[in-house]
């Protein structure tokens, strides 16, 4: 049958091998090893011989942007972890022949006006940080092939999410807390407006207020060392029963903790529990070393830059929160019997 187009599109193909122009897409760009089987693959390879099918690499590159290159929008580089993440998705931005900008949002002092003069004219998509999202406004990237990471899925204004798994990570901190004896917690929260901390704060109330006789107490701190001194040290000498756990969103709001409580007279883990979240370098370089939440910094860059060029090659990017681990240290044991 003659069709109306002497030109065959991938479309063509999709229809003639039964399949979607996404594993077209897959099996003419040899990235589907893995996705789709080895007979679907040769099923669509045979009906682009059939059609005469050639891919229009110009058009590929014009659907991929005009200059490759993706901005990653974060907060300050104060910790590694952020670092890795810039990391991971700068690997995975190479194979697919992306440039990744760095663009961190220095708490405290705001993003640069509109640092790229036109956003929207020099980049091709953005990776976000949802504790860096004010920046969004100042360089247009909310118009632009968005993806954000540690973000609510249902108001992202992302086309993509790409999330740790940072409510099963507290879930653990509290399982393991509660196993060992506590009741009484005190939850040393990051002061940022994120749904990240939102999520930390909800499930850790929601783990601890299954078993009968807890509490949870809430502080805020800034995440610095400074800022977490001085906010544990008032919590913690605050009138009526200790806790004997502290839970920290954060490893270097962890490390303030021990400090606070050194000032107290308090030892760590025989007078109070203490945990953190992320597993920086710091998590080991301080004594005892740190119960903390692993979570893998440059996996999830690489699964936010893969979310970013699925979303530009008209794709559903991969599903599913990243898995996360609690690593136990000496920083906690059973509370002191009174």
């Amino acid at each position: 049958m003659a069709r109306a187009s002497t030109h065959p599109t991938s479309r063509d193909v999709a229809q003639a091998a039964g399949v979607s122009q996404a594993a077209v897409s897959l099996v003419l760009g040899e990235k589907w090893r893995g996705r789709v089987s080895e007979a679907t693959a040769e099923r669509v390879r045979e009906a682009a011989r059939e059609l005469g099918y050639r891919p229009n690499l110009a058009a590929r590159n014009l659907r991929l942007g005009r200059t490759r290159t993706v901005l990653l929008v974060v907060p300050a580089l104060t910790t590694e972890f952020f670092a890795g993440v810039y990391t991971g998705a700068a690997r995975l931005a190479a194979e697919h022949g992306f440039g990744v900008v760095l663009y961190p949002s220095p708490e405290g002092i705001g993003p640069a006006r509109d640092p790229f003069g036109s956003a929207q004219a020099a980049l091709d998509g953005v990776i976000a940080s949802s504790m860096a999202a004010d920046a969004l406004t100042a360089i247009r990237g909310d118009q632009l092939p968005l993806v954000m990471l540690d973000s609510d899925p249902e108001g992202s204004l992302g086309a993509a999410t790409v999330n740790l798994d940072i409510a099963d990570g507290v879930r653990q901190v509290a399982e393991h807390l509660l196993a060992l004896g506590h009741r009484r917690f005190l939850h040393l929260a990051a002061d940022i407006p994120s749904w990240t901390f939102e999520v930390r704060a909800r499930e850790l109330a929601a783990r601890v207020g299954t078993i009968p006789g807890t509490e949870v107490r809430t502080t805020r701190a800034p995440i610095s060392i400074e800022g977490a001194v001085a906010a544990a040290e008032a919590a913690l000498a605050a009138p009526g029963p200790r806790p004997t756990a502290l839970v920290c969103d954060d490893d270097k709001l962890a490390a303030g903790a021990y400090k606070a409580a050194r000032r107290l007279g308090l030892h760590v883990p025989d007078d109070i529990s203490v945990t953190g979240l992320d597993d920086l370098a710091l998590a080991t370089a301080i004594d005892p070393e740190l119960t903390t939440v692993r979570l893998d910094a440059e996996l999830f860059g690489e699964r936010g830059m893969a979310a970013l060029v699925a979303v530009l090659e008209g794709r559903t990017p991969e599903e599913g929160d990243i898995p996360v681990q609690l690593v136990v240290r000496g920083s906690t044991a059973p509370p002191r019997t009174s």
